[in-house]
């Protein structure tokens, strides 16, 4: 026997009452994004769940998919079989006698959407438990936590078995909570910040700042591939460079050492602002993590957030290093992002940075420069381009680079 689909069941999304189906709905495209890989898979929603029809596709690497993307609290791989008693009875034994071990206890749970198939729920699990019995008479049941829960579905068009329930990532649908502007670096740290706002159902655009010489296409390619791997969560990412080596050669001319480090952070919100109300985002995100770094004390924070009134949301913000670290090896971000490219962050970083810089000697030093100007230039600069998952052609071209 073969897996037609795969069942998806929605989780959080049963909440949401008179907006259930809008959760829903943006829950199927990220799907169909997700599972852009795969021409012949399609995709169908309703209320209750969501229906991931393989159409022969091989249904492991389209589960491994649907287990990453946000919404999703459960999936199971299904069987579809002709609506006949017989032909039920025969396709239960078949799957119990491949699964059966020693000692193994068992369960049919049915359901019944079509009320004219001949049994009800009741009727269908004793007919269909007692085919299992004739196969293993040495088999236990047991309806309370079972080794194997067969659950059989009987819809209009088909019947429908299944006894797998895999996890799910859970959180809400990408896209369901507005947009962010992802701040993404190169570091282990922003990817992280990406893929938990992610989880709450923000869709993000990851904003990147490039210094060209001085950083590399190493580099900004590093950034590109750490997008692609939040993509898996929710479907296709804005990936936006942004050119800032006018800004940095600026702010290293004319500005105080001890001080490069919070200019350079002013300039970058300022730039992501203006961003994000051009593309109609909500709030910014990035990577900040208390205390971890010197422009990451709260003195630090304050200095950087005064050039702008919108919500700069933090989500490692509390996280040590080695938690951050344990969830970028999750999200397999964390190879990436210890790659040995050099950001704008990093590239004229200073011996000694300010940990608690005042608010009036920075804008101070910013009198030095024409800030609408530069950042006016930084915005127009911008060059804008969507990334999608990884597909398997991708992923071969990859392996042999490593190879080679």
């Amino acid at each position: 026997m073969q897996y037609s689909e795969i069942m998806v069941r929605h989780g959080e999304l049963s909440t949401k009452g008179k907006n259930r189906m809008r959760f829903i709905n943006k829950l199927k495209r990220n799907i169909q994004d997700v599972l852009a890989a795969y021409p012949q898979v399609t995709v169908k929603s309703d209320r209750d769940r969501t229906h991931v029809y393989l159409n022969g596709t091989d249904y492991e690497p389209v589960v491994e998919s649907l287990k990453q993307v946000f919404g999703i609290q459960s999936l199971s791989p299904v069987y579809k079989v002709e609506k006949n008693v017989a032909v039920l009875k025969k396709s239960v034994q078949d799957i119990m006698t491949s699964l059966y071990q020693e000692g193994m206890t068992f369960k049919i749970s049915s359901k019944r959407s079509d009320h004219q198939f001949e049994l009800d729920s009741r009727e269908l699990n004793l007919t269909l438990g007692n085919a299992v019995f004739d196969v293993l008479p040495q088999i236990k049941a047991q309806m309370k936590k079972p080794d194997l829960n067969l659950k059989v579905e009987i819809r209009d068009e088909a019947a429908y078995l299944s006894y797998e329930d895999i996890k799910g990532a859970g959180g809400l649908p990408v896209g369901t909570s507005g947009k962010g502007m992802l701040m993404l670096s190169g570091g282990i740290d922003s990817p992280v910040a990406g893929y938990l706002a992610l989880k709450r159902g923000v869709d993000i655009e990851a904003v990147h700042f490039a210094s060209p010489p001085y950083t590399s296409p190493g580099a900004l390619k590093k950034a590109q591939d750490l997008t692609r791997c939040l993509t898996r969560f929710g479907g296709n990412i804005q990936f936006i460079e942004v050119p800032f080596t006018e800004i940095q050669e600026e702010i290293k001319a004319k500005a105080p050492e001890a001080y490069l480090m919070t200019l350079t952070r002013r300039f970058m919100m300022r730039i992501t602002d203006a961003i994000r109300q051009m593309r109609n985002g909500l709030v910014i995100i990035n990577g900040e993590s208390l205390g971890q770094v010197a422009s990451q004390t709260l003195e630090s924070m304050q200095a950087i957030n005064a050039v702008t009134t919108t919500p700069i949301i933090r989500p490692v913000v509390t996280m040590d290093k080695l938690e951050i670290i344990a969830i970028a090896e999750k999200i397999k971000t964390f190879d990436i992002s210890i790659q040995p490219f050099e950001d704008c962050c990093t590239i004229f970083a200073p011996d000694r940075p300010k940990t608690n810089p005042k608010l009036k000697n920075v804008e101070q030093y910013e009198k030095r420069f024409d800030i609408d100007s530069l950042v006016a230039r930084a915005v127009a600069g911008i060059t804008i381009s969507e990334i999608g998952p990884e597909s398997a052609r991708d992923r071969i071209e990859h392996l042999l680079d490593d190879i080679l």
